[in-house]
């Protein structure tokens, strides 16, 4: 089980296809790092957890249900269970998902 680490040093872009990483999984939270170049968009999807995004560098747009939010390093959004949410960045975008375990 990871005790410390710099989230900076586990960012990775690839031109292909998105990036996902399981950083954490425990009895009680999931989190994954995911890095998007710009274009690469997660459309608007349902899903059935909760989940706590948490923008480390890059900006995009973050939807959860019929709300868009412009985000940027520092931004935290939410996105209910059973919601629809969906990610585009504009430029390299990683940020962290907090997630209840599934």
């Amino acid at each position: 089980m990871m005790e410390h680490t710099d989230l900076h040093t586990l960012i990775e872009y690839s031109r292909n296809e998105r990036v996902k990483k399981d950083i954490i999984k425990t009895g009680w939270a999931n989190v994954v790092l995911i890095c998007l170049e710009a274009g690469q968009e997660i459309p608007p999807h349902p899903e059935p957890y909760a989940v706590l995004f948490q923008v480390l560098d890059g900006e995009g747009t973050i939807t959860t249900g019929a709300t868009r939010y412009d985000v940027r390093p520092g931004h935290l959004v939410f996105s209910p269970k059973g919601g629809v949410r969906g990610i585009s960045p504009r430029t390299r975008l990683s940020l962290l998902g907090m997630q209840e375990p599934h």
